[in-house]
């Protein structure tokens, strides 16, 4: 390929695994994220989603978990201009990898996980937006 064609080559925004048939998405959006932790502690943390596929997300949690243990994620989604509502997206999923102490100040490790196929998508009323 030349450096013509190397100029016009497309991309998509957004994507971050090339070659691959799904799109990953990296994104901030606020979660919640419900879970048991590394000593079978039961925690409830407020978080950021960075990243997100139909298949995958990775998310930053101050609470350890293990790999292979199941959480549960419930997404804010934010009104646009073709989304008239917020709508809350919840999800599950199980953790894949973990990179602990992964973040700049050392506390929040960074969680990957397989989403399960099953999710709810609720309407937020208006009078709450």
């Amino acid at each position: 390929m030349n450096e013509k064609e190397e100029a016009f080559k497309p991309s998509i925004h957004g994507a971050s695994k090339e070659g691959k048939r799904e799109r990953a998405f990296e994104l901030s959006l606020p979660a919640l994220v419900i879970g048991l932790d590394t000593l079978e502690n039961r925690f409830r943390e407020k978080t950021q989603i960075t990243s997100i596929s139909s298949e995958e997300a990775t998310i930053w949690l101050r609470s350890h978990v293990p790999v292979g243990a199941k959480l549960d994620i419930s997404l804010d989604i934010p009104k646009t201009l073709i989304l008239e509502n917020s709508l809350k997206l919840h999800l599950t999923g199980t953790v894949l990898l973990t990179q602990p102490n992964s973040s700049p100040n050392g506390k929040k490790q960074l969680v990957s996980l397989r989403l399960d196929k099953k999710f709810k998508l609720l309407p937020i009323p208006p009078s709450i937006n």
